[in-house]
């Protein structure tokens, strides 16, 4: 089995050294390498096309928003999980339009750290609780007011819109996958085709797309089923 390729991205070398150690005690991580700033996380993560990318906020030269930004721009395979000290509001919502798959704590257990890791690489979206309570007030106040617009979006199959429906739940693949009576590769393959037709790289983006163009409401986004 393929490892997952992990790139650790924190100006505090004892943070990165610490994350290290932990992850390379799993089998099924690699990690590839480490950046003190932003602009060596952007510049490692094109070099080095890591899996994963595990991107601190508030790093000199550039912050990790603008890292998140510039890296999917560069390498969109790359999920990016955002392992911060910080949750502050603007910071999670900047960092999740920015293409940021996951949003954890900086207090989080290693072991859940290691889960968050194997998520984003599947293609999962992670966000710690108290994270996600703040996502879904935002997606509240987003669509608070819109009415969903009838009909389909451009160019979109109504099993698309189905898998975008069961993805802004919160639902792994897997999840939707038995949901739908359909393959994971299948449910990977149209969350692929709604990315590439929404000039997006996750299922954030995807989400906040649909909200603010009206295609999906907020009874499609489950504040229990958010965090996982």
């Amino acid at each position: 089995m393929d490892k997952i390729r992990i790139l650790i991205a924190d100006d505090h070398t004892l943070v990165r050294e610490g994350t290290r150690e932990r992850l390379e005690r799993e089998e099924d991580f690699e990690v590839v390498g480490e950046a003190a700033d932003g602009e060596e996380a952007v510049r490692l993560a094109q070099q080095l096309k890591p899996n994963v990318a595990i991107i601190d906020i508030a790093m000199p030269n550039l912050n990790g928003i603008e890292a998140t930004k510039q890296i999917k721009a560069n390498q969109p395979a790359t999920s990016i999980l955002v392992l911060s000290a910080y949750d502050n509001d603007q910071y999670i919502y900047a960092v999740l339009e920015a293409g940021a798959s996951g949003y954890l704590l900086k207090n989080v257990r290693g072991a859940q750290l290691v889960d968050a890791i194997r998520d984003v690489s599947a293609g999962e979206v992670v966000l710690d609780p108290h994270v996600a309570r703040k996502v879904v007030q935002w997606f509240s106040s987003m669509s608070r007011g819109k009415s969903v617009v009838e009909g389909l979006p451009e160019h979109f199959s109504e099993r698309e819109l189905q898998v975008l429906k069961l993805a802004a739940k919160g639902m792994s693949n897997k999840e939707i996958a038995a949901q739908l009576a359909l393959s994971v590769r299948t449910v990977q393959s149209h969350l692929g085709n709604i990315f590439d037709k929404l000039g997006v790289s996750s299922r954030t983006e995807a989400v906040l797309r649909a909200l603010k163009e009206g295609w999906i409401s907020l009874e499609h986004v489950s504040p229990g089923d958010l965090p996982k």
